[in-house]
């Protein structure tokens, strides 16, 4: 499920990217899906301000990233689908919810919460990553999620106070690395993490919410779709 395109104002593109290779890889098959709605506001990517007078469609943006195969939100239903995961990205807060703007209360576009509700209902795994979780957090009380870090530790967690966030919305946070967790005794692989909410199936991992090097969210965020992929039982 998409929130636009590009990091300021939708979907965070490089975790799209990043879902849809690990998908492929999986050998899952996708369709992607958008609210039909304004966003919020436009950004100029270049200066990262908000560009007046001008407005964009979720759907028609989210369609960039896509390459034009999707579908409105309001068609998605969990009887075609084996899990749904929500990619991170100011669009999150922005044009999913009101969490940029609101905070703790929030509200959640009504496509985003039915499909939250219908699959959590169906026992079928949601993934989210980045600020997404909080999509999680205010629609299914009590569920385990991750944004990383509680503490900014000098910039490496600039988005900490999320964790607070979630915790005030009726989730649990759980502290998380986006990169390595442990050292692995006698192997040079790189153990990612991702938080798997087994009661609730809900998956979660931090993304861009820490500092790091672009492979260590490629790979986090493979944990993530790894673990939606095993939750489905196929």
């Amino acid at each position: 499920v998409l929130s636009g395109c590009g990091v300021y104002d939708g979907t965070e593109i490089h975790e799209a990217s990043a879902i849809l290779v690990h998908l492929s890889r999986g050998g899952a098959e996708v369709q992607m899906y958008a609210p039909d709605v304004p966003q919020m506001h436009v950004v100029d990517h270049s200066k990262g301000q908000p560009a007046e007078a001008e407005s964009r469609n979720v759907l028609v943006e989210s369609a960039r990233i896509a390459r034009g195969k999707i579908a409105s939100l309001a068609k998605l239903t969990t009887a075609d689908h084996d899990a749904v995961i929500f990619p991170g990205g100011f669009g999150a807060a922005k044009n999913l919810s009101t969490f940029a703007v609101d905070g703790k209360d929030c509200k959640v576009n009504g496509e985003v919460e039915r499909v939250l509700k219908d699959f959590h209902k169906a026992g079928k795994p949601i993934g989210l990553c980045c600020i997404s979780p909080v999509l999680a957090a205010k629609v299914l009380s009590g569920a385990e999620v991750t944004v990383g870090h509680e503490e900014e530790e000098g910039g490496k967690w600039p988005y900490a106070g999320t964790a607070g966030a979630i915790k005030e919305l009726g989730g649990k946070h759980c502290v998380k690395e986006v990169t390595i967790s442990f050292p692995v005794v006698f192997s040079l692989t790189p153990f990612y993490e991702a938080h798997v909410d087994t009661k609730n199936k809900v998956v979660t991992t931090p993304a861009f919410m820490c500092e790091t090097e672009l492979h260590n969210i490629f790979d986090g965020i493979g944990a993530m779709v790894k673990n939606v992929l095993k939750l489905t039982g196929k």
